[in-house]
């Protein structure tokens, strides 16, 4: 197997635990708003989108929420962020052997700037090398499910997108990945991740399993 040129990681739950505290406060915030749902439902519905389209399927669903109520979550958000977020398992592992190995590696992640700065700033070794690797899809003004972001993360280091990996835990990435022509690996650390495998990943259940899946 040949390893990849450039390996993209998605940012949260990929390669920070920063999932679990933000869907909790999804859910309980979007409670006070009058919709009432399950964290089965949060994952399955609303992981991987950008906040203005968790706000627009929310009210579909019922949600009575104020007009800067994006805003306003960031805030809460940010201020939960900010307690510090554990690393992935693993995570350092794969950076040390693309390093050692000469593979690029890069983030694309559909959250914005401030909030990789908060939850990677908050491991100063990792963000120091990601530093000049991040694509917002706030910044970029693209965002997955759309290709565009992961290309543009491909082009900034001269790489074709079949030359390039995907680590992504959201059906949203994972479609991205497969729009772009990039091969993607679902990461799930708790179940089969059916659903990703669904949009054209292969399953990924450890980060500790990243290398040997990509020929390291």
């Amino acid at each position: 197997m040949t390893p990849p040129k450039l390996v993209i990681f998605d940012c949260d739950g990929v390669l920070v635990d920063s999932e679990p505290p933000t869907l909790t406060l999804l859910r309980d915030d979007l409670a006070a708003h009058g919709l009432d749902l399950t964290m089965d439902d949060i994952e399955r519905d609303y992981t991987g989108l950008l906040m203005a389209n968790v706000a627009k399927k929310a009210r579909e669903n019922g949600a009575n929420l104020p007009t800067d109520w994006v805003e306003q979550f960031y805030v809460k958000m940010f201020e939960r962020l900010r307690k510090g977020v554990d690393l992935i398992e693993g995570v350092v592992e794969v950076f040390d052997a693309l390093d050692a190995a000469g593979i690029a590696y890069r983030v694309a992640s559909n959250g914005p700037d401030e909030k990789m700065e908060i939850t990677l700033g908050a491991h100063p070794d990792l963000y120091a090398r990601l530093k000049g690797r991040l694509h917002s899809a706030h910044t970029h003004g693209t965002a997955k499910p759309d290709p565009e972001l992961l290309l543009i993360a491909a082009r900034a280091e001269g790489v074709a997108p079949e030359d390039c990996v995907m680590i992504d835990d959201s059906p949203s990435g994972c479609i991205s990945a497969r729009r772009a022509g990039i091969r993607c690996f679902g990461f799930d650390t708790e179940g089969d991740g059916a659903r990703l495998v669904a949009e054209g990943a292969e399953h990924l259940a450890s980060m500790r399993d990243l290398c040997a899946r990509i020929g390291l």
